[in-house]
């Protein structure tokens, strides 16, 4: 005989809340892409020291949002199981994260391949995935 009981339910409520979290998320890097390139006509890209300039496909751009929300995804789910307070330290570490990637179009703004327009644009895709991200995903965190 096969029950069910209620924390089965939630967690795969949780499941499918960080699920549609993840990819919410790269929609929204694929949406301000979206507005930023072919809308606006801002063109995304940089170079890193002497290499040659790289455009910023929405390829890449919800590639590299899927890989970094899926391993938050997985950081969380190891947080939760390591400690009672994984919201609080699970935030702290995605704000350094978001941080840490709003850091890198910063840097690359003192080459001359980058445009201004290409950080800004870079800058507020960074942050619009941590605000469509960080707060939905720290709401699902299992209470202990």
């Amino acid at each position: 005989m096969l029950t069910i009981t209620a924390p089965a339910v939630l967690d795969i409520r949780r499941a499918r809340a960080r699920a549609l979290c993840v990819a919410g998320g790269a929609l929204a890097a694929a949406v301000a892409w979206t507005v930023e390139v072919p809308l606006l006509g801002i063109d995304l890209n940089f170079r890193y020291g002497t290499s040659h300039t790289e455009i910023v496909a929405v390829g890449q751009v919800i590639g590299a949002s899927l890989a970094a929300l899926l391993l938050g995804w997985l950081l969380l789910a190891v947080l939760e199981q390591r400690t009672a307070y994984a919201r609080t330290l699970w935030t702290s570490l995605a704000l350094a994260g978001l941080a840490a990637s709003v850091a890198l179009p910063l840097t690359v703004a003192t080459t001359a391949a980058t445009t201004a327009s290409a950080v800004v644009g870079l800058v507020v895709m960074h942050l619009t995935i941590g605000a469509a991200v960080i707060p939905v995903m720290a709401r699902t965190v299992r209470a202990r």
